[in-house]
């Protein structure tokens, strides 16, 4: 064959991809329904917050006006070893659509050899002996190969751009794990800063009550003393002051455990963590919220869903190719010389092109199997996907009821807190009248930091919760901060991403 028959072939077979490129089995991704309600049942008279003015955006803690918050928040992005794996894994996932990327190329490879060689004596002296009569020994010959091989397996019937396609939504969905990761770690500190913050509130509460109960201890023994009280109001004074101290004291263990979790949080070892009392003051910020619809473009727990059905649906695809025939085409040419000296000259040239047909006739029905298990796959991504949108919903509710309700209690307890004071007032003016025993004073003096120390843990729920429901809301996150599925592979847009989520 001339250079010019070379030249047509190789167009030809060249041709044959363009012609079957537009091909892809399998079915089209659609977006399944989802049970999304018309509006929240909980929500009563809250704000109802519009995209536009939503004001949970980026760095939602920041809402709460708490600097050391913010400080700790910075580092669990930078920090915390759950969200560096999520982030990791992220990258293995976006390396692995480029590993798949490369399947709709052809592979060139490049195998430069020398050998040298002797063939069998006594193939050479049989086969001289019956060409000329005599007996020649055989020669070593060295052979110089410069060859260049090419094969491309043409994606005739899309299954590697079906593949391309789940591996790149697979990783979309890795991305908004790490997404969920980063903001349930974050949710998680808020959670564990103001429930120590709120431990420090009630330590203050207790110390200014165990202040009180020794006034009170001093003020029964003087009276003892004085022959007005009774050695049993004495015991019982004490007895009241012991108990204040024991339920400090035990508040030491719950900080603790709350500061080594915090720690954790942020990547540093809970010896050489600590945090300065700071008594809980502060009230819950309102939080908007969107109508219903919005909340699945905000989690990314249900981003992650739906990419997964993305590549559920995409997998059908690859595995209703392996019914069809797959062409190969394989081509090589180079240089091949016994001589080096003549190695790049014209007639050690050689070449060869051609494709190769395959097709699977039996298999036991291992392609239909394969094919209804990956759209059984594609209905459980389905069935994942409705009953993460129905949990979000589900916590949406449960927090927006525990706000409201909360804040009603929470209004409540402060005029119990009130009342329960001036019941303190009256019994002790009574008890130093004489007009009253010590009972009277101790019960009063129960109920008054039994009711002070829950409006401190009202508090601390109340905060708490209206974390809760910024992490069910989805925190700053949208799903405008996914990677695309045709740049989750490229580093630089991963990586503007990921430093996007850190900021």
């Amino acid at each position: 064959m001339n250079f010019r028959s070379l030249i047509f072939s190789t167009a030809l077979l060249a041709g044959i991809p363009l012609l079957f490129s537009s091909c892809m089995v399998g079915p089209d991704y659609v977006k399944p329904s989802d049970p999304t309600p018309a509006s929240y049942k909980e929500m009563g008279d809250w704000k109802q917050a519009h995209p536009k003015d939503d004001a949970i955006r980026g760095k939602w803690w920041e809402i709460y006006h708490d600097q050391q918050l913010n400080t700790l928040e910075n580092q669990v992005n930078i920090s915390n070893q759950n969200v560096l794996q999520a982030e990791a894994q992220f990258r293995a996932a976006a390396a692995l659509v480029k590993v798949t990327r490369a399947g709709l190329f052809p592979t060139l490879t490049a195998n430069p050899a020398y050998t040298e060689s002797q063939a069998s004596q006594n193939l050479t002296a049989r086969s001289s002996s019956s060409s000329s009569g005599g007996h020649t020994g055989a020669v070593a010959q060295g052979l110089y190969n410069l060859p260049l091989e090419a094969s491309y397996m043409v994606d005739i019937w899309g299954a590697v751009r079906r593949n391309v396609e789940a591996n790149s939504a697979s990783a979309q969905a890795s991305f908004a794990d790490l997404e969920n990761a980063r903001l349930s770690y974050q949710a998680t500190l808020a959670q564990d800063y103001f429930s120590l913050r709120g431990l420090d509130a009630e330590k203050q509460l207790l110390d200014t009550t165990v202040a009180s109960y020794e006034k009170f201890l001093t003020l029964t023994t003087n009276r003892y003393n004085g022959g007005i009280a009774s050695k049993a109001d004495v015991a019982q004074a004490k007895t009241q002051l012991e108990t204040a101290k024991a339920q400090l004291i035990d508040l030491g263990v719950q900080r603790a455990i709350f500061e080594h979790a915090i720690a954790t949080l942020i990547g540093k070892p809970a010896s050489i963590f600590s945090l300065n009392e700071t008594p809980l003051t502060a009230t819950p910020p309102l939080v908007p919220v969107a109508v219903p619809s919005v909340l699945l473009e905000r989690r990314p727990d249900i981003a992650g869903a739906e990419r997964r059905i993305a590549s559920a649906n995409a997998s059908i695809g690859v595995q209703v190719a392996a019914y069809y025939p797959s062409i190969t085409l394989n081509g090589s040419l180079g240089q091949e010389s016994i001589q080096l000296s003549q190695l790049f000259s014209g007639p050690s040239f050689f070449w060869s092109v051609g494709p190769v047909l395959a097709q699977t006739l039996f298999n036991g029905g291992k392609t239909h199997g394969q094919v209804q298990e990956a759209q059984a796959n594609y209905e459980a991504t389905v069935a994942a996907y409705r009953q993460t949108v129905l949990t979000a919903f589900q916590q949406v509710e449960d927090n927006l009821s525990g706000q409201r309700i909360l804040e009603n209690e929470a209004a409540v307890e402060d005029e119990a807190v009130k009342s329960a004071q001036q019941s303190l007032d009256i019994a002790t003016n009574q008890y130093k009248a004489g007009t009253q025993d010590y009972l009277q004073v101790i019960t009063a003096q129960t109920i008054a930091l039994n009711n002070e120390v829950t409006a401190v843990n009202l508090r601390t729920r109340r905060m708490t919760t209206s974390v809760l429901l910024i992490e069910a809301l989805g925190g700053g996150w949208d799903v405008s901060k996914l990677p695309s599925s045709h740049g989750v592979a490229d580093v630089p847009e991963a990586q503007s991403q990921i430093v996007k989520a850190k900021k």
